[in-house]
């Protein structure tokens, strides 16, 4: 039995098949849904788990070459959510482009974690380094 790290099987399956250069998408709870997108959906209520909560579980043991964000977060956020979102992503290079562009990127990843997430426009799309 796991004692530590990410303790759910699907989140561990879907990270164990990223390899280099493939993407894995954390959205919020609002985020559209792909069929052919394979989907770990942990939202439970408003707020839980947070995209923020995702990326730290997966940043103990995923080597994240760079991220894109939409450019809307940056507009439609206040500055202290920002700034936990700069230090949650300190030192990994962030694309920001806009929200229509990003999700574009989204049929091509391996797949995506969805959040109960409601800071808006809080989605990433990682790459593996």
């Amino acid at each position: 039995m796991l004692k530590r790290g990410i303790l759910n099987p699907h989140v561990l399956s879907l990270l164990a098949r990223v390899r280099h250069t493939n993407t894995v998408v954390i959205a919020d709870r609002g985020f559209p849904f792909w069929p052919q997108v394979e989907t770990v959906d942990l939202a439970l209520v408003d707020d839980v788990p947070k995209v923020l909560d995702v990326l730290e579980a997966i940043r103990a043991n995923f080597q994240i070459g760079r991220i894109w964000m939409a450019e809307e977060f940056c507009r439609h956020n206040s500055r202290d959510i920002q700034d936990r979102f700069a230090r949650a992503l300190e030192g990994i290079p962030v694309i920001y482009e806009p929200h229509e562009t990003l999700k574009k990127r989204v049929p091509s990843a391996v797949g995506l974690i969805r959040t109960g997430d409601t800071v808006q426009y809080a989605n990433m799309i990682l790459e593996s380094a």
